[in-house]
């Protein structure tokens, strides 16, 4: 095989390049980072998708009355603040089938249900944050990033007769490339500032020229194998130098970039213990990442389909996904309205954050469309229907401060179409899109 002909292996090189994901802001941080310079008529535009599972508590997260000044509901309370932002959407549905959670999961940027393919695989199709990350890698170091706070060893606590990254993503590069979701903090450093160990300036430019001289010395090498390759080890050479020629961009991104003023903060130890502290850190790590323009396109599972995750700190010892069975139970759909709030709440954390952060001639949050929701709406019943859908932020350009109701059977993947085109990406379709949303402006 051709890597193995080489004196440093591709995984040892990629390491050392850094290649990519997102930083932590601490409580104890100083948010100063240096805004990136765009004009007031052209400003950066963010993309970030943050999910959870279960499904919801529909009875709280409905408002009651459509359009501006709608009283906020139980589950939505702490988004009030944000209110001249936000956008509640009812009645878009999904692509039924496909599993009751991994279809969930996967249906909801893709705009399709799970596949079972004969024989082994997986087989859905590209998600919307994936069409503007192609679009968008030219501008920033990392196309995107998929984060999580659930790890991945849940095997038997999947869908029967469907692979378990049906439930462990909301994001498919392709039709058959389901991307895993990182819930390690410490890996995400390494992703976003490569082995420097520290966002120190001088640190990380020595760390950038040190990978430099390993990428020239791996290219040297390459270049003189393809002298005594047949075709078919010269098409698996070319693969290999696309791949190296995107990070050489990424270095000169990361040299471009290596100016910037970073608050210095060392490599954080691995994963929180307290469920909440490791949600905050996630949430800052996607926070430094578009404040340095690292990525401009992030999507965050608060948790994967089939959670079962219990939230003792807030008094419920029940694990989430039996719970989101309540049958009818109305004590249980109270417990799950709690729980449902508490993610809400989360999630709210980060919101502020993003309006507290300058950016340009605003704020990171007037600048981005954070979507926030689920793959099913109804908890017990799995439902595909009027699923549980907000937009917050000033980058869609549209009217906030209103609960709009769509006209019946509106696909959700048909709101990403019109999304996708506000982030200056025409798609013409996604999965079940029937055309874009007619959404009033701001």
């Amino acid at each position: 095989m051709l890597i193995e002909k080489m004196s440093l292996p591709r995984r040892t090189f990629l390491r050392g390049v850094g290649a990519a994901l997102a930083l932590p802001l601490l409580d104890a941080m100083v948010p100063a980072l240096t805004a990136v310079v765009k004009t007031a008529a052209n400003p950066v535009r963010r993309l970030g998708v943050v999910y959870v599972p279960n499904g919801m508590a529909m009875e709280s997260w409905t408002p009651a009355t459509l359009g501006a000044g709608f009283e906020f509901t139980p589950i939505l309370k702490s988004l009030e603040p944000f209110r001249d932002q936000l956008l509640v959407m009812s009645n878009l549905r999904g692509a039924p089938g496909g599993g009751s959670h991994a279809g969930a999961a996967t249906r909801f940027l893709t705009g399709m249900v799970a596949r079972q393919p004969r024989g082994t695989g997986v087989q859905a199709s590209v998600s919307m944050d994936q069409l503007a990350a192609k679009q968008m890698a030219q501008e920033t170091q990392l196309a995107s990033l998929e984060l999580g706070l659930d790890s991945r060893d849940f095997a038997g606590t999947c869908d029967a007769g469907y692979a378990c990254a049906y439930s462990n993503t909301i994001s498919w590069r392709g039709a058959t490339t389901p991307l895993p979701m990182e819930n390690d903090p410490r890996a995400v450093f390494e992703r976003l500032f490569g082995d420097s160990s520290s966002t120190n300036p001088t640190v990380r430019l020595a760390s950038i020229h040190r990978n430099r001289s390993i990428l020239d010395s791996v290219t040297e090498k390459v270049s003189r194998l393809e002298r005594d390759l047949g075709s078919q080890d010269r098409l698996k050479l070319n693969e290999y130098l696309e791949a190296v020629r995107d990070v050489e961009r990424r270095i000169q991104k990361a040299e471009e970039q290596s100016t910037k003023e970073l608050p210095v903060v060392d490599q954080p130890a691995g994963i929180p213990a307290s469920f909440e502290d490791h949600a905050k850190l996630m949430f800052d790590l996607q926070l430094l990442a578009y404040q340095c323009d690292l990525t401009r396109v992030i999507t965050f599972m608060i948790g994967r389909e089939l959670s079962g995750r219990s939230y003792p700190q807030i008094g419920i010892p029940d694990a989430h996904h039996p719970l989101s069975h309540h049958e009818g139970d109305p004590v249980k759909i109270a417990t799950m309205a709690r729980l449902n709030a508490y993610h809400v709440s989360q999630f709210a954390y980060y919101v502020e954050r993003l309006r507290s952060t300058p950016d340009g001639d605003g704020s990171l949050l007037d600048h981005s469309m954070i979507l926030y929701g689920a793959g099913m709406s109804e908890s017990n019943e799995h439902y595909p229907y009027n699923l549980p859908v907000l937009l917050l932020g000033g980058g869609s350009g549209m009217k906030g401060g209103r609960h709009i109701k769509f006209p019946d059977n509106s696909e959700l993947a048909s709101l990403h179409l019109t999304l996708l085109d506000r982030m200056g990406v025409p798609v013409d379709t996604l999965g079940n899109s029937d055309g874009k949303l007619e959404i009033e402006p701001a």
